[in-house]
């Protein structure tokens, strides 16, 4: 009997299959980070030509890492489905499957956004259409099955509050604002209706969910101390949900006159106000939040705070204040608050900067994709 033997793995083999078993959801993060950053600035008061030409290429870029680490997440579980599915079951990487949704929804609002330039209008708005359904979908099944998985699961003992359950929260937030910028392309009527009564349905979830959650995330750094060093850029995701939410409120405010008319006028001028009012008061928590985190990052970065997927924290979020002061001012047609959106734009691109380098650094270096 003649007997085949397999054969043998080369060592260049073993070291590409190798490459995918880290990949966890985390890494959706530098897509979001930098997906952020072209929207941000496709929607800055200030606008000139250079900067619509940067962000083209950045949401090129994010559209581009989209793609890539959508297939090498595919090969993560493909090739390392025992170790795809321990991370799945880890009570903090769990937490980081609402990433991949962001990533879609952020790559989606780039795309309606900027995608007119390479791709036209129509088809730039169908893939925004595609990419906001699919990052909704996602995003709504992340923000269920998470909780589930933590509720059900049979070891309470060790679990503690960390920013990182924000992660499952904020992407229905993100579908609210983004859903936002959507409504003009949807057609009048009851479709339209639709689309922003889901957007505030969205809206609720999330805003509702994560000031819960960010009340046990207060709580426990209060009682608790801080999280490990290495953990310590994660405290930023908070600004997250503050800064899509006044984001969401204050587009959708806007948008409503398109569904609200005639008789019904009155809606869009409450719902529009209630987005100024909303923007006003969290932007003052945000505020505090905002030195808060960045006290505490300074504090980490004393006691060695090492490079790690973690500092993609600094950059989303971030983002989602530029978004949301630019929203805020225009609703108010301020110039303070857009000024305040320009600023908070110049922290974000140095920290995009900072953190996407480090990235490549350590990716090329193998660092990133290669641990125990």
């Amino acid at each position: 009997m003649t007997v085949t033997v397999p054969a043998p793995i080369s060592t260049e083999t073993a070291t590409r299959r190798q490459a995918f078993e880290h990949i966890t959801p985390n890494w959706f993060a530098a897509v979001m980070g930098t997906g952020i950053v072209a929207t941000a600035a496709a929607t800055l008061p200030v606008q000139f030509r250079a900067l619509h030409v940067f962000a083209v290429a950045v949401w090129i870029c994010a559209a581009a890492a989209l793609v890539v680490m959508s297939g090498a997440f595919a090969m993560h579980w493909i090739a390392h489905r025992d170790r795809a599915v321990a991370y799945a079951r880890h009570p903090v990487m769990m937490q980081f499957y609402g990433a991949p949704p962001m990533a879609l929804l952020t790559v989606g609002a780039g795309a309606g956004l900027l995608g007119a330039d390479l791709l036209g209008a129509t088809a730039s708005t169908a893939l925004f259409a595609i990419l906001w359904a699919t990052g909704t979908l996602a995003g709504l099944l992340t923000s269920v099955a998470v909780p589930y998985r933590m509720i059900t699961a049979s070891d309470h003992r060790d679990v503690t509050a960390l920013p990182a359950w924000l992660m499952p929260v904020v992407p229905p937030m993100v579908s609210a604002s983004t859903g936002a910028l959507l409504l003009p392309h949807v057609p009048d009527g009851q479709w339209r209706l639709a689309l922003l009564c889901a957007c505030y349905a969205m809206f609720g979830l999330s805003l509702i969910v994560g000031m819960l959650t960010m009340t046990l995330i207060y709580g426990r750094l209060l009682h608790g101390g801080l999280p490990p060093i290495d953990a310590a850029p994660t405290l930023w995701i908070t600004l997250g949900l503050i800064g899509q939410s006044i984001t969401a409120a204050n587009l959708l405010g806007t948008d409503a006159s398109m569904v609200f008319i005639g008789s019904q006028a009155s809606i869009a001028v409450g719902l529009h106000v209630f987005g100024i009012g909303y923007g006003l008061i969290m932007g003052g928590f945000g505020t505090l939040m905002f030195a808060l985190a960045a006290a505490l990052t300074v504090h980490a970065a004393r006691r060695n705070l090492g490079f790690s997927l973690t500092w993609w924290s600094f950059t989303f979020p971030i983002g989602t204040c530029v978004t949301g002061a630019t929203a805020l001012g225009t609703a108010l047609d301020f110039g303070a608050v857009h000024a305040l959106a320009v600023v908070l734009y110049a922290v974000l691109l140095a920290a995009w900067v900072t953190v996407a380098t480090r990235t490549v650094r350590g990716v090329l270096r193998g660092t990133l994709l290669y641990r125990n």
